[in-house]
């Protein structure tokens, strides 16, 4: 099995990078600050005339918590100093109203909106919103920022934390199972589609995270499915035969080096006798030589006295 890849943290000016930063604030409480402080302070947010976005007015120190959150995007205004101004896209507005139930939502025309509304608006504004949410929720719910994927061509991108201090690790596309959605199950069942998918995703340095949202029969028109609706994780990578051939061969490579590490002493040792062995040979060469010479000039003094 393939290891996935890690995260990629950004770097300061200090050339270090952010993982520490992001250790001693996690967003976990992060958020749970935003909860109680959006809690205290009645926060409302109003929907805009189409029905999807809504505008969040909230204090400066509201609006420094849902920065860090990385909830919405900031709003520039000229006017008020002391309130600030953040547009939330659909998933944000319920989630913050259904999840974390810390704001209120009002209706264009200051008609104040429960759950139960919010969700037939958000359904009948945009069909695929109850399986876009649940997705949502799911990968919040594991403190997860969630942001829109569209660059990327996947419905969401997922950050381990702020996107000021990391880079988006995960590029997810949301695949709904059963009647209950319809004509919206076919996303991913041929193999091009998969492949184009994963391709865009490697490019762009991110790994494919398909989030299977499936049910055994729910109404989706009501947010009570929304506990009935089971979300699979399945984080797809591609196989590439050369990394995968490295890995193997590494222990085998490791093994041969550790078999020449130990024939090296027996061949130094061979090497030694066959020095040996040489000198002596070399030695034997040279007195047969002296001999050979000694036997020759007693013969030929012999023959001269003769």
């Amino acid at each position: 099995m393939m290891d996935l890849p890690g995260p990629r943290w950004k770097k300061g000016k200090d050339a270090k990078d952010f993982a520490a930063v992001a250790a001693a604030k996690p967003m976990s409480r992060i958020v749970a600050k935003l909860q109680a402080s959006l809690k205290d302070s009645e926060a409302m947010a109003i929907l805009s005339g189409d029905g999807g976005d809504a505008i969040l007015a909230i204090g400066r120190k509201q609006a420094k918590l849902l920065n860090r959150a990385a909830f919405g995007r900031h709003i520039e205004n000229a006017g008020e100093e002391e309130r600030q101004w953040f547009q939330l896209r659909p998933e944000e507005v319920f989630f913050l109203c259904h999840a974390l139930k810390c704001i209120s939502v009002q209706s264009e025309n200051k008609k104040q909106m429960d759950e139960a509304q919010l969700w037939d608006l958000f359904t009948s504004t945009s069909e695929p919103f109850p399986e876009m949410y649940k997705a949502y929720q799911h990968l919040r719910l594991k403190n997860w920022v969630v942001k829109s994927g569209l660059q990327y061509g996947a419905d969401f991108v997922a950050y381990r934390h702020h996107p000021a201090l990391v880079h988006s690790e995960f590029a997810v596309i949301i695949v709904p199972e059963g009647k209950e959605f319809g004509s919206r199950c076919g996303r991913l069942q041929v193999w091009s589609d998969l492949l184009c998918a994963l391709r865009a995703s490697g490019s762009v340095a991110k790994t494919l995270l398909v989030l299977t949202i499936s049910t055994k029969g729910c109404d989706l028109a009501s947010s009570d499915c929304l506990g009935q609706l089971i979300v699979h994780e399945r984080a797809i990578t591609r196989w590439i035969p050369q990394q995968c051939r490295e890995q193997h061969d590494k222990p085998q490579r490791e093994e041969a080096n550790g078999d020449v590490q130990i024939q090296k002493p027996c061949s130094e040792d061979a090497s030694k006798e066959e020095r040996e062995e040489t000198r002596e040979g070399v030695a034997f060469s040279y007195w047969g030589v002296i001999l050979s010479f000694t036997i020759l000039s007693s013969l030929l003094v012999y023959k001269l006295k003769f």
